[in-house]
């Protein structure tokens, strides 16, 4: 039986955006936190990753990064597939990967969209792209 999220993080540290950047991306202005960050994986046997890192990892990774999609996508299969990351609401983020793949949809977008089938609810929005996606509903 795998353990329960409580007891995984008992053996782990959590990490924030510019420590999950600097793991997957080298930043030439910052060698030393590249080493520190990359070493921080090394020295715990997991990592956890909170939702909110998630979305703004893919956020610092299109805007500051300019890394398109193909590349966001294999960057977070990794993550995903990774077993040193334990992610927060790891199923929801592998939907929401899943959505992001065959979609022109957001990461945040698909990632709110999987909280909310996860839930059992629809999701009410304004978003053009987002409405083309089943469990979604424009507000009327």
């Amino acid at each position: 039986m795998k353990p329960s999220l409580k007891e995984q993080l008992n053996q782990v540290v959590a990490i924030d955006t510019n420590i999950l950047v600097r793991i997957f991306i080298t930043d030439d202005e910052q060698p030393q936190q590249n080493d520190l960050a990359k070493a921080l994986v090394g020295r715990f046997e997991r990592i956890y990753v909170p939702q909110i890192v998630q979305v703004e990892f893919v956020w610092v990774l299109e805007r500051t990064h300019g890394l398109e999609k193909p590349n966001l996508l294999n960057i977070l299969q990794e993550l995903y597939e990774n077993a040193a990351f334990i992610l927060q609401n790891g199923d929801i983020f592998y939907r929401a990967l899943g959505l992001y793949r065959t979609h022109n949809v957001g990461f945040s977008d698909c990632l709110i969209l999987a909280e909310s089938i996860s839930n059992d609810s629809v999701l009410f929005t304004f978003d053009k792209k987002l409405l083309k996606l089943a469990g979604t509903k424009r507000v009327s």
